[in-house]
């Protein structure tokens, strides 16, 4: 079993050398880095054991030991009582054997994107690294491949920004039903086992104080497997899941995130961290929302992510992939509201991405090519935009259609230009933007400045424009199933 001390010895030295203090009120002088405002667009990866059955989404490790739940009729009628093949029977079929590296990084550099955080650990327990920590890992089952260190290396190539995300904290529950009948998941088990500590799920996934609480044994192993992450691969963003807001987890949390920022202090790099609800006191980190946006712009910088399918982050034989052009619709608006977006992918367990997510990739990286500029290293404007269709505001929302007319505009500011985004485009190419009418500055003007020019991204020499008290007017021929950018140059 992987004695700890030392490492933890070294985690309390790492902290106590500073800056940073394992304290709320020292890690809120942290600061958004600069790049990272910039990038906009990041693409997330879940990819492991669970697309091997590729059935329900990523938490089949779960399912699969909940009686009467559609993963467990399927993995019995598949591949027979639990108890004779479980979960970590799908090791050696995770092979990875058309996995290339360099190929994902092409596809994620043409799709427009500026950062990438693969899962370095899901809920299941498996890590897709070379770990110190556990045997349980892809560099010494399965493909046998250290598969985050060779898409750091790859990424590096095309100049992406390289994080990873941690599920780990969720383990302390995630594997508990196996013990409710005959399974392969039983005691004894120690620290080091695949299952362990498969203890009883809490009833409500957000209760804070939720019992039986993580040990801390268990804890102090979270911990070290997060820092190990940070030594190993330098990650510029570190992406975690709902259960660290657990009142229990707090202490190691602000241990981990003095630990992160002072590594990379001392590195001279940049570190990220995106937490959801308030598992981070305000502040400290990025706040991020899972599949869903806010309906107003934000004073702080936030984050998005969400995935292509709407059913799974994992590969799954059914994901029911949601348009490109939905998706461009939500990066314009998340932007506009200080917002990025991330955007996940779940390759197939042979190391390749679906056609389907390609296509979407590949859809969102050719508009990106065209409106990029106003995208990348924007700025908010004095409103984020307006239109007749309001975002519904709130997590698990993305699965909402939202109807776009060719009435709603999404502003962003850049190299003192401005850029107003139509989501749809118009059918007879006429546009009216209400908030840059000539308007009286003795009054509550939404803007009073002189307009030079209006130009469309991508072209268009027949467009023409005019200002009245109406708002601005465009005429334009451009036809497109994405959305339109005007750059318009002020005075």
């Amino acid at each position: 079993m992987y004695d700890m001390k030392p490492y933890l010895e070294t985690i309390d030295k790492v902290i106590a050398q500073g800056p940073y203090e394992d304290t709320w009120e020292s890690l809120s002088r942290y600061q958004v880095p600069e790049w990272y405002r910039n990038a906009k667009f990041g693409i997330f990866i879940h990819w492991g054991i669970y697309s091997v059955p590729g059935f329900g989404s990523e938490w089949y490790s779960r399912n699969m030991y909940i009686k009467d739940s559609g993963e467990f009729k399927h993995h019995v009628e598949t591949y027979g009582k639990h108890s004779e093949f479980g979960y970590k029977d799908f090791i050696p079929m995770f092979r990875a054997e058309n996995f290339d590296p360099d190929e994902w990084a092409e596809l994620f550099a043409q799709a427009g994107a500026k950062y990438v955080v693969p899962v370095a650990e899901h809920h299941d327990g498996f890590q897709m690294y070379a770990s110190e920590i556990s045997h349980w890992n892809a560099a010494e089952m399965g493909p046998k491949r250290d598969v985050l260190r060779e898409l750091k290396e790859s990424f590096g190539k095309k100049g992406l920004q390289t994080g990873l995300s941690s599920h780990r904290v969720e383990h302390w529950f995630f594997m508990g039903h196996g013990k409710e009948f005959d399974s392969d998941i039983k005691e004894p088990m120690e620290r080091g086992d695949f299952y362990w500590p498969a203890m009883p799920e809490p009833k409500d996934h957000f209760d804070l104080f939720s019992e039986p609480m993580p040990t801390e044994e268990f804890l102090q192993d979270w911990l070290v497997r997060c820092c190990e992450l940070v030594d190993k691969f330098r990650p510029k963003v570190v992406y975690f899941d709902w259960w660290i807001q657990h009142g229990s987890v707090k202490p190691y949390l602000r241990k981990f995130t003095a630990y992160y920022y002072n590594r990379a202090a001392e590195w001279g790099t940049d570190a990220v961290i995106n937490y959801k609800q308030d598992g981070y006191q305000f502040g400290c980190a990025v706040p991020d929302m899972e599949r869903g946006q806010f309906a107003d712009v934000k004073p702080f910088f936030w984050q998005t992510d969400t995935a292509i399918a709407l059913n799974s982050w994992g590969y799954t034989k059914n994901n029911n992939f949601r348009p490109a052009e939905d998706i461009i619709c939500d990066l314009v608006d998340i932007v506009s509201k200080n917002g990025c977006l991330l955007l996940n992918v779940g390759p197939k367990p042979d190391g390749t991405i679906s056609e389907e997510d390609k296509a979407v990739l590949l859809s969102i990286g050719d508009w990106l090519k065209t409106n990029g500029e106003a995208i990348y290293g924007t700025s908010v404007w004095r409103k984020y935009g307006e239109g007749p269709t309001q975002i519904v505001e709130g997590q698990f929302s993305d699965g909402i259609k939202k109807n776009f007319t060719s009435a709603d505009f999404r502003f962003t500011t850049a190299a003192g230009n401005l850029y107003a985004t139509a989501l749809k485009c118009s059918e007879d190419g006429t546009y009216c933007i209400k908030t840059l009418a000539v308007q009286d500055a003795s009054k509550e003007a939404k803007f009073h400045g002189i307009i030079k020019n209006v130009e469309a991204l991508g072209g268009d020499d027949s467009l023409t424009w005019s200002r009245d008290a109406e708002g601005l007017h465009i005429k334009s021929s451009i036809s497109s199933n994405s959305p339109v950018v005007f750059k318009i140059t002020v005075d």
